[in-house]
Formats: C-alpha cells, sequence, structure tokens
C-alpha cells in the first residue's frame, strides 16, 4: 500500500511538472490575447457578415456594427486586430478610385495628430484592462446612434478652423486603434472643412484607408499578430466578409436608404448598451 502510494504521489508531481511546464512555454502574447474559442466562431461568423454586408451597401461602417457585438463574444484586443485586417482589405478593394481628388491640405492636417492617437490607441488596448474601454466603446456607440437618429438639425454648420485637426486627429486615432470606430470622427471633421462631395469622399476614403495600414502595421509591431491563433481566424473570417462586401454591394439600390439608416442605428444601439453592460460587469 505504501508503494502504491509513492507511485500516485509521484504521478501528481509529474504531471504537475508537465502542466508547469506548458504554462511557462506559452508566450506573453498567448497570455494577453487567448485564442479564439471554436464555439464563438458560431455567433462571430453572422456578426461578420452583417457588417460587411453593410460596409458594401455604405461604403463605411463595417467597425461600427461588428466590434460592439463581437466583444460580447471575444475579446476586445482580438476583435479590433481582426477587424482591422479586413477593413484593410476591403477598403482596398472598394476606395482609392479618385484619389486625385484627395484634398492634400486636410489630409496633411490630419495625419500627424491621427498618427499619435493610433499610438496612444495601442497601447491602450495593449495594456488596459476589459471595464473601461468597453463601457467607453457602448457609450460612443450609444452618442454616435443618437445624433444619427435624430437627423442633421438647425440648417448647416459653419466650418471648422483648421485647429480642430488637432482633438479631431488625435480622438479619431485612439477610437480607431482601441475599438476601429474612428471613421465618424474624421467625418465629422472633414464635411466640416470641405464642401465639395467628392472631394469629401476621396479624402475620407484615403484617411480611412491609411488608418487602416497604421494600424494594422502598430498592432503588428505590438506582437497582436504573433498570435497564431489570430491569423487562423482571420483566414477563416475574410472570405465571410468578402462575401459579405459582394451581397451589400449587390443590394445596395435595392434597400431603402432611410430604412437601412435607421436599422443601423438600432442594432448599433442594442450592441453599444451590450458592450456597457459586459464592461460594467468585467472586473476592473
Amino acid at each position: 500500500m505504501a508503494g502504491s502510494g509513492a507511485k500516485e504521489r509521484h504521478h501528481r508531481q509529474l504531471t504537475h511538472r508537465k502542466a508547469s511546464s506548458r504554462a511557462s512555454l506559452a508566450s506573453p502574447i498567448e497570455v494577453l490575447f487567448p485564442p479564439m474559442p471554436t464555439e464563438s466562431l458560431a455567433f462571430v461568423i453572422p456578426v461578420i457578415f452583417v457588417a460587411y454586408t453593410v460596409f458594401g451597401m455604405t461604403g463605411f461602417g463595417a467597425a461600427m456594427v461588428a466590434v460592439p457585438v463581437l466583444v460580447q463574444f471575444i475579446p476586445l484586443q482580438l476583435a479590433v486586430p481582426l477587424v482591422v485586417l479586413f477593413d484593410l482589405t476591403c477598403t482596398a478593394l472598394v476606395g482609392g478610385r479618385n484619389w486625385r481628388r484627395v484634398s492634400l491640405a486636410e489630409f496633411k492636417r490630419l495625419l500627424p495628430w491621427m498618427l499619435l492617437g493610433i499610438a496612444l490607441g495601442v497601447t491602450l488596448l495593449r495594456d488596459a484592462g476589459a471595464r473601461w474601454p468597453l463601457i467607453l466603446l457602448g457609450a460612443f456607440v450609444l452618442v454616435v446612434c443618437i445624433q444619427g437618429l435624430r437627423g442633421a438639425r438647425g440648417g448647416p454648420k459653419p466650418p471648422l478652423k483648421p485647429i480642430w485637426a488637432f482633438p479631431f486627429g488625435v480622438f479619431g486615432g485612439v477610437f480607431s486603434a482601441l475599438f476601429g470606430t474612428g471613421g465618424p470622427i474624421y467625418t465629422i471633421y472633414l464635411s466640416r472643412r470641405l464642401d465639395a462631395l467628392e472631394q469629401f469622399r476621396a479624402t475620407i476614403s484615403v484617411v480611412i484607408l491609411l488608418s487602416g495600414i497604421v494600424r494594422a502595421a502598430a498592432f503588428g509591431a505590438a506582437g497582436m499578430y504573433s498570435n497564431p491563433d489570430i491569423l487562423r481566424a482571420a483566414a477563416v473570417l475574410l472570405p465571410v466578409a468578402l462575401i459579405g462586401l459582394y451581397a451589400g454591394s449587390r443590394f445596395r439600390t435595392r434597400v431603402s436608404p432611410e430604412l437601412l439608416k435607421r436599422s443601423i442605428f438600432v442594432l448599433l444601439a442594442i450592441a453599444g448598451a451590450g458592450a456597457i453592460y459586459r464592461g460594467w460587469m468585467s472586473p476592473a
């Protein structure tokens, strides 16, 4: 009996050592950014499809739709780098046709502050806990929804002064890196600086595309793409995003713009409230 007990203790010790060895082999990236559970894909796939169908129909808004819903199923630190890869691919496919109409003056004015904001946002995404980023994301989404559902009131607004490139560039960069949702911030600034619609569209397209390139590079430099599970998830989900993009482009003229707009804002409001709840219930 004593020999049997000694064997059991020895077996437990070996098992503990093997588990400790496996834990010690886990890289810091795997600890910071855990892999996506396979069962989560059942929820993530339709979210990505709907988000990029919206992108195909409107030319923007995929991250605003996707990220607040994705964080209900996967960590923010996994959702944002994934959506950046998809945004970059889809924006490159549909954009760039009118780049000669870009306002270089406004682009140069925004660029340095946008880069500063992205650097700050990547640092926050990598190091911050879950609670306050999720609450901030939900609050931002709800504000955008309220403004969108109310519509424009009070007639045309006066143009912004060039100095406003600083706060809009920084906050747009922070929100782009932290949540993938900086597009509305850039849009507010540029729509108050550029009167010509085609020039505005061309400029915002280039700003968002460059933002995606810089964010992807920054995430790579921060080690966020070092986890092979993120790249495997991207390989599975990118075709879903492209199918959604194609579907949205096909159905763009078959859906009432007003109905589409209101449906998107209602969906976003629900997702934003869910992000606030999830953040509030997360450990600080």
